[in-house]
């Protein structure tokens, strides 16, 4: 396994993180005995970086990761989040002051641990930011004072709007997702110099766009513009007539990128950690990148608006378009 320093944090972390949303039966049922598995042969191949949420399976992740986790707790970084519970807004969403101390709480027991390594603040773009800087950050680095946390962070899509709340908070951490792939590199546009400049930690989450640069294809429910999508699906095409899946090739891609501490896949079962595994280390074909690259060209760094539209970044266009 590679490791990389994240940030300011010190913490020496596994350049594959293990993405627990699967666990919570997120995109179908998972057979709760093969998510253990999964979970003990990730750690048993180096894998020391666990993130999840209490939104993920609406508490199921963090039950199913902290039961997997028992007797291995000493060995990972233990990530996990506050804020987002559900889908809806605003019901699914609660970033006060009160609602994040319980939430800890929550997660603690569900983890079965006494403190969690990194606490981030979930999907940020669904708060206004005045909340979070004035009483969503600050209940958290007073849990940090207490020594339930380690260290905090933020998460969400938007770059701009992390970027503007990482420089006006001394925030830790900051993950994003779907902003550094074969689709989309905008992340080195506006946050990485930033985060390298500051020394806050990088987590590249969503490498496959989500789901978008696999063999099978996006889901239904993909907020990527139509002409994303499509292009998506040639590139995936061209890999396919060469005997490659595109997932590989993407996964490759992303964890070349020098400053990212660890790259989020999400998985549920061994097979998936071996195969992501395979993709450590192992530089993507330079001629098929460059390929399929051109192919993605004309929908590259296209974002979609998430969250509430005070948060959009400025260039993203309104989804599935």
């Amino acid at each position: 396994m590679i490791y990389h320093v994240l940030g300011k944090t010190g913490l020496r972390v596994s350049a594959l993180g293990f993405g627990a949303s699967p666990l919570g039966n997120e995109f179908g049922p998972v057979d709760a005995a093969e998510g253990v598995r999964a979970v003990h042969c990730a750690i048993e191949q180096g894998i020391n970086y666990f993130d999840v949420a209490p939104y993920y399976g609406r508490g199921l992740a963090e039950t199913r990761l902290g039961e997997a986790l028992a007797g291995h707790r000493q060995e990972v970084i233990l990530a996990t989040k506050a804020g987002r519970y559900d889908k809806e807004w605003p019901e699914g969403f609660d970033y006060s002051a009160k609602r994040i101390v319980r939430s800890v709480e929550e997660s603690l027991r569900r983890l079965r641990t006494d403190c969690i390594d990194v606490y981030q603040v979930h999907d940020i773009e669904f708060a206004h930011r005045e909340q979070i800087l004035g009483e969503t950050l600050p209940a958290m680095f007073r849990l940090k004072e207490q020594g339930k946390v380690r260290f905090v962070g933020i998460t969400g899509y938007p770059l701009q709007l992390l970027r503007a709340i990482a420089e006006a908070a001394n925030v830790d951490t900051i993950l994003s997702y779907c902003r550094y792939d074969l689709l989309d590199t905008s992340l080195d546009e506006v946050l990485t110099p930033f985060a390298r400049a500051r020394g806050i930690g990088l987590i590249n989450a969503s490498p496959l766009h989500m789901r978008l640069l696999t063999d099978k294809g996006a889901p239904e429910w993909h907020p990527a513009p139509k002409r994303v999508v499509a292009a998506a699906q040639e590139a995936a095409r061209y890999c396919r007539e060469r005997g490659v899946d595109i997932a590989d090739l993407a996964l490759q891609f992303a964890l070349q990128h020098s400053y990212v501490g660890t790259t989020l896949v999400g998985m549920s079962k061994v097979e998936h950690v071996q195969r992501n595994l395979s993709a450590v280390g192992k530089p993507p074909d330079p001629e098929l990148l460059a390929a399929v690259r051109r192919i993605l060209a004309p929908a590259a760094n296209i974002a979609w608006q998430e969250g509430l539209p005070e948060n959009y970044d400025p260039y993203a266009v309104p989804k599935g378009l």
